[in-house]
């Protein structure tokens, strides 16, 4: 009986263990980075860069309205989303950013399945940019 049930509980063991492999492992088709980034920290950055992949990710009429400065606007509501940013360099960094944030993670969510290493998502999006008081354009 107690062999029995050291069998029961290796091979529960083992289920688990597969089972949180393969979880890992789903849906994902490349290997970089998303790393949510506070505000303050993500205009340090981008400050004293030029040429960054900044996304603005919101719609066209979000965009006019006011963005970061040096942003380029592809919506990632819009069905050509993926087209678009194939024009961006997948080994440089992107970053990405919307209003609050939940766009830019569905952003950047298809950018690392397209195969992009590194993207920086703004926390809070522009709306907690303004509210520490950074630069925007309209």
């Amino acid at each position: 009986m107690k062999y029995l049930n050291k069998l029961l509980v290796i091979g529960l063991m083992l289920v688990i263990v597969a089972c949180n492999n393969a979880q890992g492992t789903e849906g994902v088709s490349g290997n970089g980075i998303i790393e949510v980034v506070a505000p303050r920290a993500m205009y340090d950055v981008l400050k004293d860069q030029t040429g960054a992949q900044l996304i603005d990710v919101r719609t066209d009429k979000e965009f006019g309205a006011s963005h970061l400065k040096n942003a380029q606007n592809i919506c990632v509501t819009d069905d050509d989303f993926k087209q678009k940013v194939t024009a961006l360099d997948k080994n440089k960094p992107v970053y990405v950013y919307c209003k609050k944030g939940g766009r830019s993670a569905r952003a950047a969510k298809v950018l690392k399945e397209m195969g992009f290493t590194k993207i920086y998502d703004l926390q809070g999006g522009i709306t907690a940019w303004d509210k520490n008081n950074l630069e925007t354009q309209k």
